[in-house]
This record gives structure tokens, sequence and C-alpha cells, in this order.
């Protein structure tokens, strides 16, 4: 199960409220992302529209959160940070024992290949024995994603024949 804290007018007493459901759920485990504003998103384009939650209360959050998976048995095992979060802050996977998501793991290490669909997704072809990874982007625009999409999966298919001689 995945929680996204800092979105637009959330507040900690509405965390706690999703806390306490996921708690009713008692999942094996849990992501908690901190928001990231993406520089192209309608969000960043309006952000003077908008109230998102400051340092002092995203770490409040963070900590609520990291309380309740302690309370549900969930142990945190994989921490990762992106571009543009909210307070520099980070994302924490949280599981019970021998439920850590190895894929989780793998990608977020970049320690494994990670094909990608759709418009604006990009394909990640990991080389471990040259350190080197390379990416393969599709468009991001929907129409033209339609009218390339041909294109998109040869390259895809180049960066695989490429690397299995």
């Amino acid at each position: 199960m995945d929680i996204i804290l800092g979105l637009v007018d959330e507040n900690l007493d509405m965390v706690r409220n999703t806390l306490d459901k996921i708690k009713e759920l008692s999942p094996e485990s849990l992501t908690v992302h901190t928001l990231a504003v993406k520089r192209t998103s309608k969000l960043k384009e309006n952000l003077e529209d908008y109230e998102l939650a400051q340092y002092e209360e995203m770490v409040k959050m963070i900590n609520l959160a990291m309380e309740y998976a302690t309370d549900m048995g969930l142990n945190p095992y994989y921490m990762y940070r992106q571009k543009h979060m909210l307070g520099n802050l980070e994302n924490i996977g949280y599981a019970k024992e021998g439920y850590e998501c190895i894929y989780n793991m793998q990608i977020m290490e970049e320690k494994q290949s990670n094909y990608a669909l759709g418009a604006g997704s990009i394909t990640k072809f990991v080389y471990p024995d040259e350190d080197r990874i390379e990416r393969v982007e599709n468009v991001k625009n929907v129409e033209q994603y339609i009218d390339r999409v041909d294109e998109m999966i040869r390259r895809k298919y180049e960066e695989v024949e490429k690397n299995a001689k």
C-alpha cells in the first residue's frame, strides 16, 4: 500500500485519519511518499494558488507515519529521494518481515532493468558489469506517443538487440 504525504490542503489530522484506515487493513507493506512537485505539472504552474505543507508539518506527518508503521509491525527496508520533494525529505518503504519487495530495492538501487510502456515513461537498461545505465525515453505527449508507438518500440528493441550479442 502506498500513501503520499503533503497533498494540497492536507494536514496532520487528515494523515492520522488515513493511517487509522490503513491500520484497520493491516497491510504487509506500506510505502510513505513525500509529495514531489514535478517541474512540468499543472500544480507547479499554479503553485501560488495552493497551500502545501511546510517543512515542520511534513516532518510531523512522516514521523506519524513511522509511528503507525512501527505499531503495525512494519520495518523500514528502503528509502529513496526524488527531485522537488517537499522539504527535501524522502520516501520510505516499510514491510512486515518476509514481505520486503525485492523489486523495489533493485529498482531504487538501479540494479535491475525496468521496461516501461506509455507516454512519458522511461525504460532503463542496467549493465552492472559495465557500471552503466541506458535510458530509452518515450515521448510525453499522448497523441505523439500514439503516432510514434512503432518508433518507441523499435528504440527499445534496438537496445535489447545491441546487448544480446
